[in-house]
């Protein structure tokens, strides 16, 4: 029996920056991953809170820089009444020093390697090919982890923290809590890749994501290189018995000729058949929220948590920002200095705040027949920022924008705090379509649900340029986000109790 300061159980983004940020404190961190990298994995759309502050934090903004990578400098989006695409640009939104916002496009299999080599490379014992079989507990604390090796031989392994970053998967979700699916999003996306798609003929549009709506749902078009699209229908799943019906590739094919703009950017295309990118894939019922986030010796980060519909690409951002909150935890707890209860309850609700800003504004987002002014309205009333409504819109879809609202407790509560917010946007737009005021009961209603705290994510967006200048990556001076919260300490890596921060 071998014992670790924390073992991880994964070795995605989430997974892999959980066990760097944790490795870089000095602690003995163990991370299995069942597979041997690279590897192929769907979500390759980033968002600049990514690339410019969990990247940068650890370590690997010019490696990523160098990977040949296709610059996201945003998004356009055939949506809304309007039947033009229409576009918002990152560059709209400035970080540090007033330089322009981007992202990536990325093969998962490259960018994921980058973030696992990189564990490696700070320290973490990083083992592929080797599968989680059970967590282990001693009463109701996770103690360690039972896995078996390349060979088939079994290990046991003892721990202060299990990290639970193994995908929808979830090993440890239904031991800490219940996962609930969505009922609002239940949908499967089809997916597979072309070459030689279309692109815009602007260089400044050239990378960005055609997320484009049609009859049955909506389809990503996803420019990875010059040559490889990612391509994907999202549609309910009240479909899937017409697709396995008529068979996945007819089915596919059916989605993109109903969509006129994706259907002209994939007339001198092909379909990959071969290799990697060559299969159509299906993934069903993808939205969905644990009624807990940790447990005693125990969290859950990334998509073991949760998962919200991709149509603004947060997959990525939110198993890395997960991450980082919960290196924050246990770094925190191991060190002695807070304990447990404060440190993961500060991990917990500002986890599912983050998860709350993409649901709420999807809620709206999804009523798919309004003008593209009233989603910006919507983003600003649900921030409730002081901005311009367009610039709302850009700092959520980045990453950028943080608030108070939701917090799910338990299931109930989850559903019907769903059922309450879809209410309140829907009110929200019938205002904006009839050009009404929006009336006093539904100004409170803004107050409550948003009470926005833009200071995390800022702290994520500049620390790029502090890091590169050897300055405290978090002010001193931060205050908590709500009473009797915690703050981060001046490396971004620790939790600090607000009145001696």
């Amino acid at each position: 029996m071998v014992e670790f300061d924390v073992i991880v159980i994964g070795g995605g983004p989430g997974g892999s920056s959980a066990a760097t940020l944790i490795a870089m404190q000095g602690h003995k961190v163990l991370l299995l991953e069942r597979e041997r990298f690279p590897r192929y994995h769907i979500g390759e759309s980033l968002l600049p809170a990514t690339v410019h502050g969990i990247c940068a934090m650890l370590g690997v903004t010019d490696e990523i820089a160098n990977a040949n990578f296709t610059v996201k400098r945003g998004g356009t989006l055939r949506w809304g009444k309007r039947p033009e695409p229409w576009t918002f640009a990152f560059g709209e939104a400035k970080y540090n020093g007033g330089r322009p916002a981007f992202a990536y496009q990325v093969e998962r299999s490259k960018f994921d390697e980058i973030l696992l080599r990189n564990a490696a490379r700070k320290g973490v014992d990083v083992r592929e090919g080797h599968a989680v079989r059970e967590v282990t507990f001693d009463g109701d604390r996770a103690s360690g982890v039972v896995f078996m090796d390349g060979d088939r031989k079994e290990h046991v392994a003892r721990a202060r923290y299990v990290v639970d970053a193994s995908g929808a998967v979830g090993l440890l979700a239904s031991k800490i809590g219940e996962r609930i699916y969505d009922q609002f999003f239940r949908n499967l996306a089809l997916f597979g890749y072309f070459k030689n798609g279309k692109r815009f003929p602007d260089p400044e549009r050239k990378g960005n994501i055609i997320s484009a709506a049609f009859d049955e749902g909506w389809i990503w078009y996803i420019p990875l290189s010059d040559e490889l699209t990612s391509v994907g229908a999202v549609v309910s799943v009240e479909h899937a018995a017409r697709i396995a019906e008529r068979g996945h590739e007819k089915s596919f094919h059916a989605y993109l000729d109903a969509c006129p703009i994706i259907k002209e950017f994939l007339e001198p295309a092909t379909r990959v058949t071969d290799g990697e990118y060559g299969k159509l894939r299906i993934l069903r019922d993808f939205s969905y929220l644990n009624t807990r986030f940790w447990a005693p010796g125990a969290v859950l980060v990334g998509d073991a948590a949760c998962f919200i519909d991709p149509v603004f690409s947060s997959g990525v951002h939110l198993a890395t920002y997960s991450a980082l909150l919960a290196a924050r935890s246990i770094n925190t707890c191991l060190r002695g200095e807070l304990d447990e209860a404060t440190c993961f309850g500060e991990f917990e609700r500002r986890y599912r705040r983050e998860y709350g800003v993409f649901y709420d504004f999807l809620l709206g987002f999804y009523e798919m027949h309004q003008e593209e002014t009233s989603y910006f309205w919507q983003a600003r009333k649900i921030l409730k920022a002081e901005e311009t409504a367009r610039e709302s819109f850009v700092r959520l879809v980045a990453g950028l924008s943080n608030r108070d609202e939701p917090l799910f407790d338990d299931a109930d509560k989850f559903i019907a705090s769903a059922k309450d917010r879809g209410k309140f946007l829907e009110d929200l737009s019938d205002s904006v379509a009839t050009g009404g005021e929006m009336p006093g009961a539904l100004r409170e209603e803004a107050a409550r649900f948003g009470q926005v705290f833009f200071r995390e994510r800022k702290q994520l967006w500049n620390v790029a340029q502090k890091q590169e200048r050897g300055e405290a990556l978090v002010d001193p001076a931060e205050r908590p986000i709500w009473e009797h919260g915690l703050v981060p300490t001046s490396d971004g890596l620790h939790w600090s109790a607000a009145e001696s921060a």
